[in-house]
């Protein structure tokens, strides 16, 4: 117990002994940083003040300085403002010196408008006394006398157009004719067509008379049941060993054609073989429309077109025009158009497509109203063909202005094809009839004495009173004249107008 008393005494006198000794050796290293911190305090403050000072010293130099820099820079500023303000004085003078200068010339430029004035003034009144003179002298007013310079003005510039007219219009038509020749002659020359054209009769010959009464049948029982199966009038008349088909489908008349050659060829000649020979016959005849057709798509390298427009080109075999072929004439236009458009740069391809197209409408135009160019055109746009293909086919004979120049060309691929000799032939009626109208057109012009139609209808001469109409005046009215007949008149090609006055030719061709 004791020892345990003194153990714990002697821990706490330890205790105590060791913190009286930590606090003094704290203490003391406490004194030491104090006395650190003052002397570095003192060494900072010195530092200090010694730093001021120089800054100080620093500072006043620099302000020495700046000092006698900006005093410097204020002699320089005011040498420049001394200049300155030299340059503005003699600026000044000098623009006191011009207003004067102005002043001077103002009132020298008012004296001259003074007379100026003065002599426009004495000037009218000169031109007013000349102009009464002369209307005294002349007998009229001053707009009587304007009114016939105007008159002789008019005269002379009419004249002067007319000569102007005829010189441009001679040059124009002898370049455009020199390079319409050259491509014509050039398409021409490269397409080999036959003069003599082929001709659809619609005439079936027979061995003897006696197979007349035959094809009538008993109280015309045959020719009853022929009408009624192929829709053709059978004209059974005078005419020895022929009898006549008659009907404006040329497919259907063909069909009839052939069953009755086909009876003849048989013997055996009643309804009801009758009905048997027309089916064999629509058979072939549809056979060779097809065939027809294709053939005229390969001759003439046109590829990809409706079998409609393909089998409706076939029926154009069978269809004749002023004696015309129109198959034949349609391959034809192709050629001519596809030569013309390469050599004018352009695409032969789409050329050769609208002139092999451009008769199509004539195959159903006995089927549906209208021109057949317009006719064609439909057919072709209801079968999404091209448009520049389906305008090329309703502008070749001018029922809707060309707006392309193919449509030009099948135009005139189309005049050279049926111009050309041998390609038509038209009956006389006709012939004398188109002449004497050209000749009446020509004669309806004032100043005409006499016209003459020339050339197949080619070319008309028109003899003009030489005390009526001037050079001047016959230009102008060839020009009108052609005008008129392009409008009234229907023609293929181009007819050549020459007006004669005073062993002089005038010609406008159209």
């Amino acid at each position: 117990m004791i020892e345990f008393l003194y153990v714990m005494v002697g821990l706490v006198v330890g205790v105590v002994l060791g913190f009286a000794i930590n606090r003094f050796v704290v203490s003391g290293r406490a004194d030491r940083a104090r006395e650190t911190a003052e002397r570095m305090l003192a060494d900072a403050q010195k530092q200090a003040e010694t730093t001021r000072k120089e800054m100080l010293l620093e500072a006043k130099d620099e302000i020495f300085h700046l000092k006698a820099q900006s005093e410097q820079d204020m002699k320089e500023r005011r040498k420049d403002l001394t200049a300155l303000e030299g340059r503005l004085l003699q600026r000044e003078e000098s623009l006191e010196r011009r207003t004067e200068s102005l002043d001077k010339r103002e009132h020298q430029l008012s004296s001259q408008t003074g007379q100026i004035a003065k002599r426009e003034k004495d000037l009218e009144d000169a031109i007013a006394e000349e102009k009464a003179r002369l209307e005294q002298l002349a007998g009229m007013s001053s707009d009587q006398a304007k009114d016939v310079l105007l008159e002789r003005v008019r005269e002379d510039v009419a004249r002067d157009a007319a000569v102007i007219i005829r010189e441009t219009e001679q040059r124009a038509r002898e370049e455009a004719d020199r390079k319409a020749r050259n491509i014509i002659g050039i398409a021409i020359g490269r397409v080999a067509a036959d003069h003599t054209a082929e001709s659809t009769v619609s005439v079936v010959h027979i061995p003897s008379d006696d197979l007349k009464g035959r094809i009538i049948g008993r109280e015309g029982r045959n020719i009853r049941a022929f009408e009624q199966l192929t829709g053709i009038n059978l004209i059974i008349d005078d005419t020895p060993e022929a009898v006549i088909l008659s009907s404006f489908d040329p497919v259907r008349r063909e069909v009839g054609r052939v069953t009755l050659e086909n009876l003849i060829a048989d013997g055996r000649i009643h309804p009801a073989r009758i009905e048997e020979m027309f089916k064999k016959a629509e058979t072939l005849v549809d056979q060779q429309v097809h065939e027809a057709g294709e053939q005229a798509v390969f001759d003439a390298g046109v590829h990809n077109l409706h079998s409609d427009i393909v089998r409706t080109l076939g029926r154009l075999r069978f269809r004749t025009s002023y004696g015309q072929n129109v198959l034949n004439h349609s391959l034809e236009v192709a050629y001519l158009a596809g030569v013309m458009a390469a050599e004018l740069g352009l695409d032969p391809a789409l050329a050769k497509r609208a002139g092999l197209l451009h008769d199509l409408g004539k195959a159903i135009d006995h089927e549906i109203e209208g021109p057949h160019a317009v006719i064609g055109a439909d057919l072709a746009r209801r079968l999404s063909e091209d448009t520049e293909v389906v305008h090329c086919i309703e502008a070749h004979h001018g029922d809707v202005e060309p707006q392309t120049v193919e449509a030009v060309i099948v135009q005139a691929a189309d005049a050279i094809s049926a111009a050309r000799p041998g390609a038509r032939r038209e009956t006389l009626e006709s012939y004398i009839k188109r002449l004497e109208k050209l000749e009446a057109l020509a004669e309806s012009h004032k100043g005409v004495e006499k016209s003459y139609a020339m050339q197949a209808g080619r070319e008309i001469r028109v003899m003009v009173k030489p005390e009526e109409v001037s050079d001047a005046e016959a230009t102008l009215m060839a020009r009108d004249l052609a005008k008129q007949i392009e409008e009234e008149l229907q023609y293929p090609g181009q007819i050549k107008v020459m007006f004669i006055r005073e062993s002089r030719a005038v010609d406008y061709a159209k």
